[in-house]
């Protein structure tokens, strides 16, 4: 008979901890994206171009920052696309997956709110900003699949957040979406009328996209990455942490 082979996570860190370091790492995120947007376009003087190189730059280096910081407690997924994604590999429960998704939706909306309240803006407002059409989708989808491509792929654990932040600054402005690649912080951008906002009309598909971009990345991270690589020996840390002596986890080894 064959033995029950336990769930793996490379995280022997308790679950209300890694909860925790999610809500707070996708508040502070969604915070820095929202906030930065409305200090850009207040400076930028109407210019799109200077405004979005701000919100990329301020984006670029808080997510870089949050995955060096919190990495270590909960893995730094801040996004249920990357936590769905690890269930699919085996790396994760999925009731810890559900755990965290909504502790990532909470964080990034609470991140909003934090925003509104620097810039002494409206608390909740929904946003006007019409993002929808053929070419926002794929670019959404496209975004989301190289996102997972690098999470997935990535060598070294140390890679992990340069390599994501770069992808991500990167994204905004090779793509016609600007690189939202996350449904929670979308979720969170439907509730800010300010330069990062997208209509809540518009979100559901773009969430649609990006689940199957994520969904795309699995697929072709088969194909792509060979078994025993580095990005899947680094997370051969059990449930019940036998390998936590031995392994120090780092970020979005997933």
């Amino acid at each position: 008979m064959a033995r029950h082979r336990p769930i793996k996570t490379m995280h022997p860190e308790a679950l209300p901890r890694r909860l925790l370091a999610e809500a707070i790492g996708s508040m502070l995120l969604t915070a820095t994206v929202v906030g930065s947007g409305v200090m850009a376009q207040r400076l930028a003087d109407g210019n799109a171009a200077v405004a979005l190189l701000a919100n990329t730059a301020a984006t670029v280096a808080v997510l870089y920052t949050l995955i060096k910081l919190l990495g270590h407690v909960g893995g730094a997924h801040f996004n249920p696309a990357v936590s769905v994604i690890e269930s699919l590999r085996g790396h994760m429960s999925w009731r810890d997956t559900g755990a965290y998704a909504l502790m990532q939706v909470a964080g990034c909306c609470a991140g909003t709110l934090l925003a509104h309240l620097m810039f002494e803006l409206p608390l909740l407002e929904f946003s006007t900003h019409v993002r929808s059409g053929f070419g926002q989708w794929v670019s959404e989808a496209f975004a989301t699949c190289g996102l997972l491509l690098v999470v997935i792929g990535h060598r070294r654990s140390e890679d992990a957040p340069w390599m994501v932040a770069c992808w991500i600054g990167s994204a905004y402005w090779f793509t016609a979406s600007t690189s939202f690649a996350n449904p929670a912080i979308t979720i969170a951008r439907s509730l800010t009328d300010s330069f990062a906002g997208i209509r809540p009309l518009d979100a559901p598909a773009f969430i649609a996209a990006q689940l199957l971009g994520a969904i795309g990345a699995l697929l072709i991270s088969r194909v792509l990455f060979r078994p025993g690589s580095a990005a899947d020996t680094l997370t051969d840390i059990d449930v019940q942490g036998e390998s936590a002596a031995r392994k120090h986890p780092e970020a979005l080894d997933v």
